[in-house]
């Protein structure tokens, strides 16, 4: 008597239909937990007995009793929204009238010029130093500058090709001169590690999932080799294996904020904040809005925009009437 599988439980469906429109595994953990907490908010009630009212109830006790900022609130909304349409397959006319969190406009922290040498010269010499050097030179996220491979990092062309960045969107920055021979240096001992995983049999690295398919023995070749890796082996969480990853953000953003420290830096400082000073120093120097929306890979200008009025001559280059007398 042959006997019908179970259908997956509903998580387990959540995690095949991320994994299948190709999201990152960051995404999958977020929409994971924020379903997962919406479900244990209506008491274990199934999604598909809930509507609108219970959709904004859950967002009302996100911003009211935890207190959560607008973006989180707004991916906590995300998550839910795809389980319904994604997952579940409802497309409602009260999903499209959920409200959404209104961002408030927040001005970016900026280091200055001075500030920004001084927490340079305090980063330690190790890969995490040089990693956080990078984001202030290249204006990369934390994250594209940890995945960045071996072959994405054209150190003769002084550029940095930046592989499925925000919004899955590829793009070119500059590679500062100052940081050719440390990463020549570095890329000479990383290139070490890997003949020594090679030797081991333990060289493969994670591949996005059709190039791991049209191209397998990649993951084994050294210009696929991730330039900051761990110093040890961990397994996937979503296949197991065992590989050598690349750097943990924890491992940067603690060499960052150890440098502002002993930097005497009094504002909150983590590795983005050299990506917003990379911006706010390019204008300063008099490069256009245009190529700075094109190195940090922006999709919308007025996202850019904002750099602007963080200068010190103001968001229109004006002078107060007081400085003119």
């Amino acid at each position: 008597m042959e006997y019908a599988n179970p259908a997956p439980r509903l998580m387990d469906q959540v995690r095949q239909r991320v994994r299948s429109l190709h999201y990152s595994l960051r995404t999958e953990e977020a929409y994971v937990h924020w379903i997962r907490r919406f479900i244990l908010f209506h008491h274990k009630r199934h999604p598909r007995e809930l509507a609108a009212p219970e959709v904004e109830r859950f967002l009302t006790y996100l911003a009211v009793d935890r207190k959560v900022s607008a973006s989180t609130q707004n991916q906590a909304l995300a998550a839910v929204l795809f389980l319904y349409r994604q997952v579940l397959g409802t497309d409602l006319e009260w999903l499209e009238n959920v409200t959404r969190a209104k961002k408030s406009e927040r001005m970016p922290t900026v280091l200055t010029r001075i500030e920004t040498e001084r927490l340079l010269e305090r980063l330690p010499a190790t890969p995490a130093g040089l990693v956080a050097k990078l984001l202030y030179g290249t204006g990369m996220r934390l994250l594209e500058g940890l995945r960045l491979r071996v072959k994405d990092l054209e150190v003769d062309a002084r550029r940095v090709m930046v592989r499925d960045g925000k919004g899955g969107k590829d793009r070119i920055t500059v590679l500062p001169e100052k940081l050719v021979a440390p990463l020549r240096l570095h890329l000479a001992m990383r290139r070490e590690l890997y003949e020594s995983d090679l030797a081991l049999d333990q060289a493969e690295v994670w591949m996005p999932d059709a190039l791991a398919v049209k191209y397998p023995a990649a993951a084994k070749q050294w210009p696929w080799q991730y330039v900051f890796a761990a110093e040890g082996f961990s397994h996937d969480p979503r296949d197991g294996r065992r590989r050598r990853h690349h750097l943990s953000e924890q491992m940067v953003q603690r060499a960052v904020k150890r440098a502002a420290a002993d930097a005497c830096i009094h504002k909150p400082v983590s590795p983005h904040v050299l990506r917003h000073s990379f911006a706010t120093h390019l204008l300063e120097s008099g490069y256009d809005i245009r190529t700075v929306q094109e190195l940090l890979g922006h999709a919308d200008v007025s996202t850019t925009m904002i750099y602007t009025h963080v200068l010190n001559r103001g968001p229109r280059g004006v002078v107060s009437p007081l400085d003119a007398m």
